[in-house]
């Protein structure tokens, strides 16, 4: 019986180190494509990621405030309440800088294809510029966009539609509020704003160019209807022409916007913060409030740019506090129900 155990202790040191060698394969360290799906009705959602970066939260967080003798002011969140923002950040486990998501949305309406926001592009470095790609692992091909449509002209939104200063979409048609167009392609404006927005500026037309030489940007008035079941819907303040897309479908409604929230563990439960990069703070805190309270009570549908990727999720309200519930993973494609 002696020979029985010495096979049966050599067998199990030789499967034991087959399986240690294994074990040491490299990592990967990469995730899967960023690209994630809905249905609305019959018009089907897909999320696209662009990247993520670390979210300067103690450096561009701000909070309007009101001053004694009544004046309001948007100030650094760090000095009119120091420690909320980590407090606010542990509550999710969370710490800064917290990483954000640069998301856009394409729209299959089944007549057009539409791309709500282009990420950053070139403009924002290695960490993002990934939505091409995503846009093709999702199944669709950057000559099959027929319009995009632009929240507002920051980098992170604008940037897509030309890295490089090159054309990305060659058949689309980009189509942004006039109230942005006018702000950002003006020389008195760029003068006046801030050293650290001035960027933007050259940036902007940079974007842009290629496609106003060709005559593919169209911009639209607030409230307009830009295709069957897709209305601009104006949430100015964090840029003057800042827009939102509503799209709806056999009585489901959906919201594009793109940045009335940065860092949602923190706005949510106080929609009072602000950043330094809205041009109007209190128009920007109005139309987040107004927004998430319609949103909780209709249980409208949100798709949002800096909300942790696919970024589309509902509103609640509880108590008067609001909170983000996002939406349940599924691999089962059809018409939405809720």
């Amino acid at each position: 019986m002696k020979p029985i155990r010495t096979i049966t202790l050599l067998a199990f040191v030789s499967l034991l180190s087959h399986e240690q060698a294994h074990a040491g394969a490299p990592q990967v360290r990469a995730q899967a494509p960023g690209f994630y799906r809905i249905m609305l009705g019959q018009v089907e959602i897909t999320a696209l990621l662009d990247g993520t970066h670390p979210f300067p939260v103690h450096d561009v967080m701000t909070r309007n405030e009101t001053l004694p003798g009544g004046d309001r002011k948007a100030v650094k969140l760090a000095e009119s309440h120091p420690g909320k923002a980590e407090a606010l950040l542990a509550a999710s486990d969370l710490a800064a800088p917290v990483e954000g998501s640069i998301n856009a949305f394409l729209v299959n309406t089944g007549e057009k294809l539409i791309l709500i926001d282009s990420g950053a592009g070139s403009l924002y470095g290695a960490c993002c510029g990934q939505l091409l790609e995503n846009l093709r692992a999702s199944g669709y091909k950057p000559e099959q966009i027929d319009e995009i449509y632009l929240t507002h002209l920051h980098a992170d939104h604008v940037g897509g539609i030309a890295p490089q200063g090159k054309p990305a979409f060659p058949n689309a048609t980009v189509r942004v509020n006039q109230k942005d167009l006018d702000y950002w392609l003006d020389a008195k404006s760029e003068g006046e704003a801030p050293k650290f927005l001035k960027p933007m500026f050259e940036d902007d037309r940079a974007s842009l160019k290629p496609y106003m030489e060709s005559g593919r940007l169209k911009p639209f008035a607030d409230g307009q209807q830009l295709s069957p079941g897709i209305r601009a819907v104006a949430t100015p303040g964090h840029t003057p022409g800042h827009t939102s897309y509503e799209v709806s479908s056999e009585g489901k409604t959906l919201l594009v916007w793109g940045d009335l929230v940065h860092v949602a563990p923190i706005q949510f439960p106080d929609p009072a913060v602000t950043v330094t990069y809205d041009s109007d703070p209190f128009s920007a805190e109005a139309e987040r409030t107004a927004m998430f309270a319609k949103a909780a009570q209709n249980t409208t549908w949100i798709a949002a740019a800096h909300i942790a990727f696919p970024g589309i999720g509902h509103i609640r309200s509880i108590d008067g506090r609001f909170e983000w519930l996002p939406t349940n993973y599924t691999t089962v494609l059809k018409p939405t129900n809720d």
